[in-house]
């Protein structure tokens, strides 16, 4: 499904936010050659920190340091949160904000009710639904099918299942185990759509620019910024205890958004005006759903679920270690904000 709508995407967004400019354009320093030397530095740098990124906390099984059944994972958890909660807060809704408040826009409706803030509202409380209507699905299908436990095998993948009336406590266990699964694999595809989203707009709105000096300092940014958004979802993923194919699709496709989204910004370039009315509702509106699902995976999905945990509340020091992580995390993205 995520895959779908990722496609969906790349088809529809360069088509939709094609216009005329109905305001005067802000750079004024444009130089094509010298644009392009930094797009295709972007390009090449941000693909590689995103694929590091992913695929560090999918390591588990190559270091143990980095599995998730160690304490040390829910420190990089953290970490990621804090990543993903300030992206959300500190990035993407204030750059919707931006867009949908501009004066390029018509003052009725656009200036007569916050759209950004009604959007990214409405985006949690689909993403509260999905989530809930997505594990209950899953849950039902597999009881159905008299599935009450699995086993996780080298690939990540459900090697047998079994069931037994007479160990009710024992079924109980697995029950809760195999929901908790299902879970973390519902959470990981909502997260990347999420994040999915964001990226594309990103990459077209960079791609698309021909002003070296806007290009150059996002070139940093923008890398440290996939890196740890990357964590994030590497996390998650690593917990969905996926199959190794399954694992390089997802890590595939966080990687690519982005560079995809400049390749596209490029093949743009002279008719994009980001500018124009239908730009900038398009942007607005896709970056405040985009905020509304990442504010609300990374407070409800990360940081409540791990929080509570009693593995956590049980251990003062990884609980004071979880919270350096996280404020650490959202503090190194804050900053961020400054080049971006």
């Amino acid at each position: 499904m995520a895959k779908m709508i990722f496609w969906y995407i790349l088809l529809i967004l360069p088509a939709i936010v094609l216009g005329e400019c109905t305001c005067d354009p802000e750079d004024e320093d444009r130089n094509k050659s010298e644009a392009l030397k930094y797009k295709m530095a972007a390009l090449a740098s941000i693909l590689v920190a995103s694929a590091i990124g992913v695929c560090i906390p999918v390591l588990g099984k190559v270091i143990p340091a980095l599995s998730p059944e160690r304490n040390f994972f829910f420190i990089i958890k953290a970490f990621a949160a804090g990543v993903i909660l300030s992206t959300g807060f500190i990035h993407v809704l204030p750059d919707a904000f931006e867009s949908l408040t501009s004066p390029c826009l018509p003052e009725h409706p656009w200036g007569d009710f916050p759209f950004c803030g009604f959007v990214a509202m409405v985006s949690a409380m689909a993403t509260l639904m999905v989530d809930t209507y997505a594990t209950s699905y899953y849950n039902k299908k597999n009881l159905k099918n008299g599935v009450v436990g699995t086993e996780v095998g080298d690939e990540g993948g459900v090697v047998h299942t079994h069931s037994h009336a007479h160990a009710h406590g024992s079924t109980t266990m697995m029950v809760d185990s195999n929901s908790e699964l299902l879970r973390y694999r519902v959470i990981s595809q909502v997260l990347e759509l999420g994040i999915i989203v964001h990226s594309v707009i990103i990459g077209i709105a960079l791609g698309a620019s021909e002003s070296p000096k806007t290009i150059k300092p996002l070139v940093a940014a923008l890398t440290f910024h996939q890196f740890f958004e990357g964590m994030g979802l590497g996390g998650c993923i690593a917990q969905a205890k996926l199959k190794c194919r399954e694992i390089t699709i997802m890590a595939l496709f966080f990687s690519l958004t982005t560079p995809v989204g400049i390749a596209i910004g490029l093949g743009i370039t002279n008719v994009y005006d980001e500018n124009s009315p239908t730009a900038l509702i398009v942007q607005g509106i896709f970056d405040s759903a985009s905020a509304g699902i990442l504010i609300y995976m990374a407070l409800v999905d990360f940081l409540a679920a791990d929080f509570m945990n009693p593995r956590m509340q049980g251990n003062g020091k990884l609980q004071l270690g979880a919270n350096v992580s996280l404020l650490l995390g959202a503090g190194l993205m804050s900053m961020l904000a400054k080049w971006a």
